[in-house]
């Protein structure tokens, strides 16, 4: 996919989250816009993933464990063809496959995750058995600033180092606002790069909200051979629709009405 491609993907995503979490009345409408161009990126382009096969052994996993913002992967996955669009409409509704937070008997969903902290955990194994399997995946993780409040994040970034996982890369969704108040108000992270290098792994700074960074950062890895990476990518909550950018109530509060029809407006909404 071309830059204006992955944006182009990156708008569906937000368009489609933004329907899902209206018609669900449902919440993390802002954690999924902050994320869109991560996830446009990861499903969209380099990774080796098999709509056709999504047990394909040699796959690249894909945890995400900031499983709230579980609206957004649905309609990544939607758009790669996991899954048939019409599928969305279900989000969130009773006897929907389509749980609130990332469900795992989704296709293309590796685990259910939703406990902060948990998800780099479980990928540390993952690529840890594809060490002793002699295998080539990759293993991804996405998470917020949140979860590096958890003490479980510390020690699995301890194991990874330890075991020198360079297939293991964790994407961070920097976007500085969490649940109940921004994160250098709830617990101060900065500086959140020399914490991660202190710790034994390769880290980087980008945009990201910005696709073409995204993508060429991911077509660079590893960071650095023998150690695990960590992108730390510095996102906006609520990007792409302005009422809603950076505003903490938009973590939980669903649109009303009036704000689904202007936010569906900016997002450039035709149908």
């Amino acid at each position: 996919m071309t830059g204006t491609d992955l944006k182009e993907l990156a708008n569906r995503i937000r368009l489609h989250s933004l329907r899902m979490i209206h018609r669900a009345g449902s919440a993390h409408i802002g954690s999924c816009l902050s994320m869109a161009d991560i996830v446009a990126v990861l499903y969209g382009t380099n990774l080796s993933l098999d709509p056709e096969r999504p047990e394909w052994e040699n796959r690249d996993r894909i945890i995400i464990s900031k499983g709230h913002a579980a609206a957004a992967v649905y309609a990544a996955l939607a758009e790669r063809g996991f899954m048939e669009r019409s599928v969305l409409d279900t989000f969130h509704q009773d006897g929907s496959r389509l749980g609130g937070h990332i469900t795992h008997d989704i296709p293309g969903v590796e685990v259910s995750t939703g406990a902060l902290g948990h998800g780099q955990a479980i990928a540390c194994g993952m690529a840890l058995a594809a060490r002793h399997d002699r295998k080539q995946y990759r293993v991804f993780v996405v998470m917020s600033e949140a979860e590096c409040d958890e003490g479980s994040t510390w020690e699995a970034a301890l194991f990874a180092a330890h075991h020198r996982l360079d297939n293991l890369v964790i994407i961070i969704d920097y976007n500085k606002a969490q649940g109940l108040g921004f994160a250098a108000e709830v617990l101060e992270l900065e500086p959140l790069a020399d914490k991660w290098r202190a710790f034994g792994w390769s880290a980087i700074e980008i945009d990201g909200n910005d696709v073409t960074e995204i993508d060429n950062t991911i077509k660079r890895l590893p960071l650095e051979k023998g150690r695990p990476g960590v992108i730390i990518a510095h996102t906006l909550k609520g990007k792409g629709v302005s009422f809603m950018e950076n505003r903490i109530e938009f973590h939980y509060k669903p649109p009303d009405d009036n704000q689904f029809r202007e936010a569906l407006r900016e997002l450039g909404a035709t149908d």
